[in-house]
């Protein structure tokens, strides 16, 4: 009970202190908050719509958690980011569960805290994004499997089946292939692939069929052609096979991920694991024989190795691809601080301090710097049904929308436009938002525009009319924070302007 109580303490601390005055970030979180936000405005639980469309990028468990929290505590910074929040404490305990399963309590907890002291878990857990749902299930998926594996009680393995589904309902196939991928690898080690015919046995099939179906099959048959093309064409196979951002497909992206998500423990495990690395590698020179794992080992190695270079082999890669990975890990390296428990409470300790000063005074920074907030609360008091509102910059504010409530449209060239707008099996299949050229402005509304200092010339040389500058917003770009920090400069601010064109009745320069 006290190591129970113990991690609650910890899941308050590093997951729900001040979680509530982080603002909705662009580009990913304001997607899903506005997608929720229109879902429930417009009663609809089942197909989500963003902009006025239908919307096919993630399936329907992470929607549904912001629809209940929407509809519980109202929409806003607090109930978006309850639901990540609650999974990050679901995957500490069950990090505390697992870990003790496999060894004894104390790893069980050291792994836990250790996990709830890193960097990318502690990000993850405020992130409005699926990732710590599917955590969660995956985890389970897998968890429950060793579990009926090991200990022959084969009832586990309809869990396992049940937590997939929900994976697969979070994130889409990847949420069945890759638990399924690890198992398969898994037993092929153990030179026990025979065990596959007890657990793909019908009642397990169609415990999972029938999760899945419960939206995968209304959705086919209201949406039909569009959302399979959408959602396994562009979502799942595109992101695979072609980059969504070329610059991070590179072979040590997921290396440096690792090292820097597991920040404190990296500083001193790469230390020890290459250490020990080598001491066993000159110990198996010596002996002429090979490393030998026990079953324990031999799944925790797997599970994490997989996830990371399955990803490695995608096209498209995010920092957040490798958080099913990170449970494993901590558990395998729980053993070592097992021994050291000074250092295990040194760092432990100064995480939990650190992290939460991190987030006032280095997270709140950068997300009111990555949101449309504050433009939003400058602007929501001149809209009226009589105004166009539109944004002018590389990429589209969807935090802008979701405060204000107004629809923004996306104003671009004619050229750009063309280069940009929707196109069936592309990532430009992504922007659906409202777009509006230059030329479409309208003379009989008054327009306010906001636009980024970047792209302000651009937005004077080719919109018509007098505009008048009704205010400014500063933001620090997140690469001049880091130069202002090491090298003592003084960080340069970038801009967000906001115009406003009175009613013009023709259009004249």
């Amino acid at each position: 009970m006290v190591n129970l109580f113990c991690l609650f303490v910890v899941s308050l601390i590093m997951f729900f202190l001040g979680a509530h005055l982080i603002p909705i970030t662009d580009p990913t979180e304001s997607v899903y908050a506005l997608t929720a936000k229109e879902m429930l405005m417009a009663g609809d639980w089942l197909s989500p719509h963003i902009y006025g469309n239908f919307w096919y990028d993630k399936p329907i468990m992470f929607y549904l958690e912001l629809l209940i929290s929407y509809k519980i505590f109202g929409v806003g910074e607090f109930a978006s980011r309850l639901f990540p929040a609650i999974f990050a404490t679901f995957g500490l305990f069950l990090t505390y569960f697992f870990g003790s399963k496999l060894y004894k309590k104390k790893i069980g907890f050291t792994s836990a805290i250790l996990l709830a002291t890193t960097l990318e878990y502690w990000y993850l857990s405020h992130a409005v994004i699926t990732d710590m749902t599917l955590l969660v299930m995956f985890s389970v998926t897998l968890m429950s499997f060793f579990l009926a594996y090991r200990a022959g009680k084969p009832q586990f393995y309809i869990v396992s089946f049940a937590a997939s589904a929900v994976a697969v309902l979070t994130k889409g196939p990847i949420g069945f292939f890759l638990p399924g991928l690890i198992i398969l690898i898994f037993l092929a080690w153990q030179g026990d692939l025979r065990h596959l015919k007890k657990i793909f046995r019908p009642k397990n099939l169609l415990t999972f069929v029938a999760i899945v179906a419960l939206w995968y099959l209304p959705m086919t048959l209201i949406h039909g052609r569009e959302f399979i093309e959408n959602f396994l064409g562009v979502h799942n196979f595109l992101r695979a096979t072609v980059s969504e951002y070329p610059k991070t497909d590179v072979w040590y992206y997921y290396m440096l991920i690792c090292v820097i998500g597991f920040f404190p423990w990296s500083l001193v495990l790469i230390p020890a694991a290459l250490k020990k690395f080598f001491r066993r590698v000159g110990l198996f020179i010596e002996e002429g024989r090979l490393p030998i794992f026990d079953a324990h080992e031999k799944f925790l190695i797997v599970w994490a190795l997989t996830v990371v270079i399955f990803f490695q082999l995608c096209a498209t890669k995010y920092v957040t691809y490798t958080l099913p990975a990170m449970i494993p890990v901590a558990i395998f390296v729980a053993r070592y601080f097992v021994n050291r428990w000074k250092i295990f409470l040194g760092i432990a300790g100064t995480s939990l301090i650190i992290f939460p000063f991190t987030l006032y005074f280095v997270a709140l920074p950068l997300a009111e710097d990555n949101s449309a907030r504050r433009e939003a609360q400058l602007i929501a008091p001149l809209i009226d049904d009589e105004t166009c509102v539109v944004s002018h910059g590389k990429e589209y504010p969807g935090s802008l929308p979701f405060y204000t409530g107004a629809k923004i449209f996306r104003l671009e060239t004619p050229e750009n436009f063309a280069k940009i707008r929707p196109q069936k099996l592309a990532w430009t299949s992504k922007n659906v938002m409202p777009f509006m050229t230059f030329d479409e402005l309208p003379t009989d509304k008054k327009v306010l525009a906001v636009v980024s200092v970047a792209y302000e010339k651009n937005f004077l040389d080719n919109a018509a009319g007098d505009w008048k500058l009704v205010g400014t917003v500063d933001k620090i770009k997140l690469e001049a924070r880091v130069e202002n920090f090491f090298y003592g400069r003084q960080s340069q601010a970038i801009k967000t302007k906001i115009f406003v064109r009175e009613k013009t009745y023709g259009n004249h320069r």
